[in-house]
């Protein structure tokens, strides 16, 4: 077909083949690391909110660290994240403890979203401190 005009119906057949040889792996993988990406963030959101409400959870008088540890783990729940550490020090908080920390640790190779091709590695942290309301 070098030297003579293609019909109209075996150019499209064509450009279609080149597409899928060429354009449509690049563009299917940047379609997936976006998501994967997206999804990145939406943990990373998840685990920020989860710790500063952890720890709003716990300054209040009466609270617990068992408390706390609760409420980050039901915030961790509406996402579905799977295997996350939650770490309260001081883990025994008395009426003389000034601010508590919380921490919390996702890791991303067991909350890939397609696959954790692009995060597996990757472990979110994140922290939150906050001084207590006990009387002094």
């Amino acid at each position: 077909m070098r030297g003579r005009r293609c019909p109209q119906g075996r150019r499209a057949v064509r450009s279609a083949v080149e597409f899928c040889n060429h354009s449509a792996p690049i563009f299917f993988l940047f379609l997936l690391a976006s998501f994967e990406f997206g999804w990145l963030n939406v943990m990373r959101h998840t685990a920020d909110n989860a710790a500063y409400e952890a720890a709003r959870a716990v300054v209040v008088p009466g609270a617990t660290a068992a408390e706390a540890t609760a409420k980050a783990t039901s915030i961790l729940n509406v996402v579905g994240a799977r295997g996350a550490k939650i770490s309260i020090p001081p883990a025994n908080i008395t009426a003389s403890t000034t601010e508590v920390t919380v921490a919390v640790d996702i890791p991303m190779s067991s909350n890939g979203l397609i696959t954790p091709r692009f995060t597996g590695k990757t472990t979110l942290h994140s922290e939150s401190t906050l001084k207590t309301e006990r009387a002094e």
